[in-house]
């Protein structure tokens, strides 16, 4: 009886009625995410790359991978690029998330980020084909340069390069980065800024000593959500690098349904999302740092 009545006391609580909300959700994310990630290491586990057939538990797929010239090649060029386009990315964004918190009226932020978010209205597809207009060899910028005579024929430099890459992905994934960094900032309490100052600190000093430390949250934010897409990029390099400079992706995709070794794309996607992980790990204990240090 007693068991009975504590059962019907826990469906009554808020706790219960939040589970049962949320079961259905939960289920449905772990039926389409965790079954194709266990699928994912099964392959990468247990079938061996070079023969295609079953050989039990083995490793020999993670060592080709770890140790192959070729996949170390990718592996570093996509986190270069990928850390490439999260510095530039959020360094603009910074000064434009702190113009709209700080130098935009209250009345005008909601019209600011609308304003930002309207990139978002088009496909992320369409956007890259943008850039591909704008840096091809025949592109916006070598008929513009072609046509002032500052070049004699298209630079190839701007073209099917790394470069053009990072440019094009800072630009989609500029508002992503943004956005938190702007939530952050306005969390900021202004009387702690006007203190600063108060106290005969500069602008400059507030923003070092107070402004910076307090947006971290945000930043860090801004960091994991344009690393994390931008690493597993398959569209920009396969457009704008002209398949010439294979990212993770690529090379999953190449492994997977070009030359049907399952095993081994299983294997660099496994990796690929470890190496995801070890980095955002990483800044979120950055993130619980500069948090900690701001509840003291």
């Amino acid at each position: 009886m007693d068991k009975g009545n504590s059962r019907g006391r826990f469906r009554d609580t808020e706790a219960a009625k939040g589970l049962m909300l949320v079961s259905p959700t939960a289920l449905y994310a772990t039926l389409l995410l965790a079954a194709p990630l266990f699928a994912v290491v099964v392959y990468s586990l247990m079938i061996d790359s070079k023969t295609g057939a079953s050989a039990g538990f083995t490793f020999n797929n993670y060592i080709e991978v770890w140790t192959g010239k070729i996949y170390q090649a990718i592996m570093l060029r996509s986190l270069i690029v990928s850390m490439t386009v999260t510095l530039i990315t959020v360094l603009l964004a910074y000064p434009v998330a702190y113009f709209v918190s700080f130098g935009v009226s209250q009345q005008r932020k909601a019209l600011w980020l609308f304003l930002i978010t309207i990139p978002f209205w088009t496909s992320y597809l369409i956007r890259v084909f943008m850039w591909k207009v704008i840096l091809g060899y025949n592109g916006v910028i070598n008929s513009g340069l072609m046509s002032l005579g500052i070049i004699d024929e298209p630079l190839t430099v701007i073209n099917y390069s790394v470069g053009s890459m990072v440019a094009t992905l800072a630009h989609a994934y500029a508002p992503f980065a943004i956005l938190p960094i702007f939530v952050s900032l306005e969390k900021i309490d202004r009387s702690l800024l006007e203190a600063g100052q108060d106290l005969g600190e500069s602008k400059f000093l507030t923003f070092w000593r107070v402004t910076l430390p307090l947006s971290m949250p945000g930043v860090i934010a801004a960091v994991l959500i344009v690393f994390i897409p931008t690493i597993g990029d398959y569209v920009t390099p396969e457009l704008i690098g002209g398949g010439k400079i294979p990212m993770i992706a690529n090379m999953i995709e190449v492994k997977m349904l070009k030359q049907n070794d399952k095993a081994m794309g299983s294997a660099i996607a496994v990796t690929a999302m470890v190496i995801v992980a070890a980095v955002s790990v990483l800044f979120l204990l950055l993130n619980k740092r500069f948090l900690k240090g701001q509840s003291k």
